[in-house]
């Protein structure tokens, strides 16, 4: 019999671990998530994926705008023994955490204590890098610096985007978590404190940041696309017929040497072809 807990988390990387676990016999007390948010042209409030998949599967759901007194004390009377963190977007207050008797764990997507913050996955494609991972880690105050229950090194494969390997280790994650959450329950797992003067960090991305210079480093222009597909993706600027247009780049390949966009969507226009584009 599994003890009670929360689950915390929104956009898929967190539904998609939800899933797992439920698919593996953990059923949270209640999900806590964010609040409809406004979506697509009409703008009409829109549940988010955990919120979706928790519904669905008959599941309480609490969306605090604040996880203010009155929002830990309605988490208080599901009488959880700890709580999992998956991409849940706001900052967990120590009070809340101190709730918990076995605290809460989070799934983290790189090797702690390397890229601790808001964006590990683009950070370790932005920067080259050809080897990340999943950790799992103890929650505390101070962001991601939590004592390590476990962590899965992942190779980078050369062409992976953020498209490609957030889901594989979102999947790696969900697997991993699931395969000590045993232990953790009984209090025989593990517990590496982290070296703190190894940290790096990376933030929120600004989608200033996608800005690419074509006649720039191809290397770089290839990470940076790699790292910002999937949100909030790689753009240029081009002169054409007159106009300096701001072009979207959907798809790029990189052969070693130079940066090409595949297809792209200049403003104002449909998808199409690079090569169609500078006829």
């Amino acid at each position: 019999m599994h003890k009670p807990f929360a689950f915390f988390g929104t956009p898929y990387v967190a539904s998609d671990t939800l899933e797992y676990l439920l698919a593996h016999g953990y059923r949270p007390e209640v999900v806590i998530t964010s609040p409809d948010a406004p979506q697509g042209r009409g703008l009409a409030l829109t549940p988010c994926e955990t919120k979706v998949v928790a519904l669905a599967h008959g599941i309480p759901v609490l969306t605090p705008e604040k996880l203010d007194e009155a929002a830990r004390a309605q988490i208080a009377e599901y009488s959880c023994e700890y709580g999992i963190v998956v991409a849940y977007g706001k900052i967990l207050p120590q009070s809340l955490i101190e709730q918990f008797p076995l605290g809460l764990i989070n799934v983290h997507y790189s090797l702690l204590p390397k890229y601790r913050g808001a964006s590990p996955v683009e950070a370790a494609l932005r920067n080259g890098d050809t080897v990340t991972g999943v950790t799992i880690q103890q929650l505390v105050r101070e962001l991601d610096a939590g004592d390590v229950l476990a962590t899965q090194e992942v190779v980078i494969e050369p062409t992976e985007t953020t498209r490609e390997l957030r889901p594989r280790l979102v999947q790696i994650g969900a697997e991993l978590l699931v395969s000590i959450l045993p232990s953790f329950e009984n209090g025989t797992i593990e517990r590496l404190p982290q070296e703190s003067a190894k940290a790096t960090h990376c933030g929120k991305i600004e989608k200033s940041e996608g800005e690419l210079n074509l006649s720039g480093d191809a290397l770089q222009n290839w990470n940076t696309y790699r790292g910002l597909a999937e949100s909030p993706g790689t753009f240029f600027f081009a002169e054409k017929n007159g106009a300096r247009l701001r072009v979207k780049i959907r798809t790029a390949t990189f052969d070693g040497t130079y940066f090409t966009p595949e297809r792209i969507v200049p403003e104002g226009k449909n998808e199409m072809l690079y090569s169609d584009f500078l006829r």
